[in-house]
């Protein structure tokens, strides 16, 4: 069944727009109860070829497996969640970004260079959000260059009833560098690169990088994380695409500029996207009860 259009919100709590803020635990129940549960939904379209290569991702339990362990890592870390909702999230919002994008005639990769059509882009977009974090399985450390040789021949058989050769293998090409060009100096060349990466950074919504300060760490990372209410994604008047960031609290700044404004800059989204942050209300949330060094 094809899944309901996402309003324009990241993080959003539901289906396809997002889920949790702090993500599923990992370690709640056996590895086998905790890749069931893992299945990840998007609105298609009637793009059948993304259609095809997500029903082939959610029967994949390999691919289930890498984000039941970047979890893990994430956990063992007290990071933020890295989980399939982490996966999720991002890949909505990276069809969103692409879809507004589209509407400004903007043209990705796969329609510039290769002569194929926006369909064949929202699957490259689909796989850099699904396989992004792939390479959290084995370390955060460079996770980007470990995820490529993780999903690299496994795309060929995720794509195997998508494409023929060679467009399959262009498709792989592709997608493989939304999945490297997502790191933080990753210098996307391709419009498709660059919405992976982006759609990346605004999964910050409502919490979703909350359990490093209620784990008791006051870092600037984690109280700006924690400042950032809601994220809205929508068409704009100046530019192709408008963000409007909802903070309770001004500390969120910190997450806006160190991580949003540093994954979009730099990338063929630039100057496509308007970014407006601002706190709600006249008073501000109180984050921080004290500091002590």
């Amino acid at each position: 069944m094809e899944a309901k259009e996402p309003q324009a919100r990241a993080g959003s709590n539901g289906p396809d727009g997002g889920s949790d803020s702090k993500g599923p635990d990992a370690r709640a129940g056996t590895p086998a109860e905790a890749i069931a549960a893992a299945k990840v939904h998007a609105p298609t379209r009637g793009n059948r070829k993304l259609e095809t290569f997500l029903e082939a991702v959610n029967a994949d339990p390999r691919v289930r497996a890498w984000w039941y362990m970047a979890q893990v890592t994430s956990q063992r870390l007290g990071m933020s969640d890295h989980s399939w909702v982490h996966v999720q999230v991002v890949l909505n919002i990276s069809l969103r970004l692409l879809r507004l994008l589209a509407k400004a005639e903007i043209e990705p990769a796969m329609v510039r260079d290769h002569d194929m059509r926006q369909r064949d882009a929202e699957v490259v977009v689909a796989g850099g959000a699904l396989l992004h974090d792939a390479g959290m399985s084995i370390h955060r450390a460079d996770h980007e260059a470990y995820s490529l040789f993780l999903v690299a021949d496994r795309l060929d058989e995720l794509l195997a009833e998508c494409y023929e050769e060679p467009e399959r293998s262009i498709v792989i090409a592709e997608t493989l560098h939304c999945v490297i060009g997502h790191r933080r100096r990753g210098e996307p060349y391709t419009l498709e690169a660059g919405v992976v990466r982006v759609a990346d950074a605004l999964d910050m919504a409502q919490g979703r990088s909350r359990i490093p300060i209620e784990g008791g760490s006051y870092g600037i990372h984690a109280l700006s994380a924690a400042a950032i209410d809601e994220v809205r994604i929508e068409a704009g008047t100046e530019r192709p695409i408008k963000v409007e960031i909802e903070m309770n609290n001004s500390a969120g700044i910190f997450q806006v500029d160190d991580l949003l404004a540093t994954k979009l800059r730099g990338t063929p989204l630039e100057g496509h996207v308007e970014v407006i942050a601002q706190v709600s209300g006249e008073t501000e949330k109180r984050l921080l009860p004290s500091f002590r060094i």
